[in-house]
């Protein structure tokens, strides 16, 4: 008997010590902490991990295998393993599929784009509406605030069935730290990402992270705030001496239900409130007046207000408002290169309390022709100090404050520029044009020209001509030249603006080129700047002579050029002399002038005096892919028969030679 004793309190003891649960009343299975993943219980830092959960294919079923859609899921984990808090966390997936994301929970994409977004290239996540991650110490391991956890979905292609389709790497991305090679699994890969001691950081004098500075900024402050509503302003500021905005739009998504009644300094494009009224908020706001309200749109369009509203009591009055959406680099006018508005947003419940206060988030800008931007997530940043109104040598803070900053991205194939250069010389009687479908052919015909063709070469004056006029030009010039027609001609540029470089003299002490802008578009560019990179002749610059010209310290090699006083008007298409004359093309145009005292070497024969890069009002043009060949058509003339008729007579004359001594 007391051997079966001894047994039962054995068995007993063992289900304690093994914290097995056999008491149905209550179940303590799903408060156990998950095992942590290989590597982080030795990680001092950050620590990421990835897995892959599943994949089905999606519609419709195909049997090429490059070209079938798969639905995926799959699980990204970021742990603050450290002894320092992570502010702003931002993480790199570098997905190599052409995946599709459809959804990210507790993240947002770093570029301000809207789900479903093109990832295929790789992605950086930054949080929300989780921003940080506290350290274990400060919260005693309190999970939720250490750590978070972003579940995707999305779709790919490209891969067999049993491939498993997992990420190229994933890292931090946030200054200070560094992150080796992750470790590899068929499913999972981690990494433990530590600070960088050589980082020296800058000291962190608030609570929040310090201001970054990017091309153009934007700081969205909460000046006051109220019982289910509050005053916001919104200040962006250029700062890179190429970009600049023309009847700039901004957009921005509201995430938790608010909605702007009412704005000063810029106005919404759409002033509706019926998706209020359609909304949570009428079922919330009983009794509410929604006549007031300018727009109860997730995602508002807000645009600038005229220079005519600047003084207006109720919309304007306020500094750096109303230039009808013109955003200058501080090179040209200072006073211009900033702009301020204000709104008023209410809340829905739960948010309700003056505490509680989210900026939008997916900020993005455009401009008439302008640079591409590409806009972060929001970032706390410690509150705007304003100087006191009432004259007093005070200053007031801001409730709450957020930065946003857009950086200038390069065109991509999505992404067509929206002007182009061609390029000519005085050692060559062909022009060449900008390239076919330039800033693209979306809006064309492609039966009736070929996207893909080279572009012909023109006489100089059919560069003043309308595309669709410049036909008989080309294919006379073609014949002229000997050159082939191709039966299916290639199809226009398609850009608002041109900009042609002509190579004009080139002598033993300088050389001088003239540059030609031309708008092809139905409005006309005021306050227009162009800008050039010259690699090999920048240092050789002397003078422009019809514009304000500019040496570039930031931008290597870059030489920036603007409309004189007065002449800073690029007019609109205008209609020729007759009516049955082709259109011309609002035009400026200068000379300019390069020694060649500090460019020993250049050779402008060779292509040295045609510039690398093209902006005109920030936006990046399309080069030619060639440039005109010094030797000009000659270098298509076959030199053989020349050469082999050279050597005979030689060869003939040699030999009378010798008969005529031996006679």
């Amino acid at each position: 008997m007391k051997v079966c004793w001894i047994i039962v309190i054995y068995l007993a003891l063992f289900l304690v010590s093994s914290n097995l649960h056999l008491c149905s009343a209550q179940d303590y299975e799903d408060e156990t902490p998950a095992a942590p993943p290989p590597g982080q219980d030795n990680c001092n830092g950050i620590f990421l991990s990835y897995a892959f959960t599943s994949r089905s294919k999606e519609y419709p079923h195909l049997k090429n295998i490059t070209a079938q859609a798969w639905a995926f899921s799959s699980i990204a984990t970021i742990v603050n393993v450290g002894t320092d808090e992570l502010k702003g966390w931002k993480m790199y997936v570098g997905f190599q599929h052409r995946e599709v994301l459809v959804s990210a929970t507790n993240a947002m994409l770093v570029d301000g784009y809207d789900f479903p977004a093109p990832v295929g290239n790789g992605t950086t996540l930054a949080g929300y509406p989780m921003t940080d991650l506290k350290t274990s110490i400060d919260t005693a391991g309190d999970w939720n605030q250490i750590a978070v956890q972003v579940q995707f979905t999305g779709t790919m292609f490209g891969m067999k069935e049993k491939d498993i389709p997992m990420p190229k790497t994933i890292s931090l991305v946030n200054d200070g730290y560094v992150c080796p090679k992750p470790t590899k699994y068929p499913t999972y890969m981690h990494v433990c990402c530590k600070k960088n001691p050589k980082f020296k950081p800058k000291p962190i004098k608030g609570k929040y992270l310090p201001r970054q500075y990017g091309d153009l900024n934007f700081v969205y402050d909460v000046l006051t705030a109220y019982e289910g509503s509050y005053l916001a302003q919104v200040t962006m500021d250029n700062h890179n001496p190429l970009g600049r905005l023309d009847h700039w739009n901004l957009t921005w998504e509201w995430m938790r239900g608010e909605f702007i009644h009412s704005m000063r300094g810029a106005y919404t494009h759409r002033i509706d409130y019926s998706d209020c009224i359609y909304g949570n908020a009428a079922k919330v706001l009983k009794g509410f007046d929604f006549s007031q309200v300018m727009n109860c749109q997730k995602k508002p369009v807000i645009t600038d207000l005229p220079p005519t509203r600047a003084n207006d009591s109720d919309v304007g009055k306020l500094p750096y408002c109303c230039k009808n959406g013109t955003l200058l680099p501080a090179l040209m006018d200072e006073s211009k290169s900033r702009s301020i508005f204000q709104l008023r947003v209410y809340k829905l419940p739960p948010d309700t309390d003056q505490t509680v206060l989210y900026p939008p988030q997916r900020w993005n800008i455009t401009g008439v022709l302008n640079p591409h931007y590409s806009c972060g997530a929001p970032t706390r940043v410690d509150p705007t100090e304003f100087p006191d109104t009432s004259g007093l040598q005070a200053t007031k803070s801001a409730i709450a404050s957020w930065q946003v900053v857009c950086n200038i991205t390069r065109p991509t194939k999505v992404d067509k520029p929206r002007c182009c250069v061609s390029f000519s010389s005085y050692y060559n009687s062909s022009v060449i044009p900008c390239n076919t479908c330039a800033c693209g052919c979306d809006n064309i015909d492609t039966e009736t020209c070929n996207p893909d063709g080279k572009a012909m070469l023109l006489p100089p004056e059919a560069l003043l001509v309308p595309f669709v006029n410049r036909t008989a030009k080309a294919k006379a010039w073609a014949s002229l030249k000997h050159r082939p027609i191709p039966k299916r001609l290639p199809c226009p540029d398609n850009c608002g603006v041109s900009i042609h470089w002509h190579v004009e003299t080139d002598y033993r002490t300088g050389w001088t080129a003239k540059i030609t802008l031309m708008n092809w578009e139905d409005y006309q560019f005021e306050d227009w700047f162009t800008a050039v990179t010259m690699d090999k002749a920048f240092a050789g610059y002397e003078k422009v002579y019809s514009f304000n010209g500019t040496k570039l310290e930031s931008i290597k090699n870059t030489l920036f050029f603007q409309g004189l006083k007065g002449l800073n008007y690029l007019v609109e298409m205008q209609n020729g002399t007759k009516p049955s004359d082709p259109r011309i093309p609002g035009k400026q145009q200068s000379v300019i002038s390069f020694t060649k005292k500090k460019t020993p070497g250049i050779k402008i024969g060779k292509g040295d005096g045609f510039p690398t890069r093209v902006f005109f009002n920030g936006e990046e043009c399309a080069l030619p892919n060639e440039i005109p060949q010094s030797s000009g058509d000659r270098s298509r003339m076959n030199l053989w028969p020349v050469i082999l008729v050279t050597l005979l007579t030689f060869l003939m004359i040699t030999d009378h030679l010798i008969s005529f001594s031996n006679f």
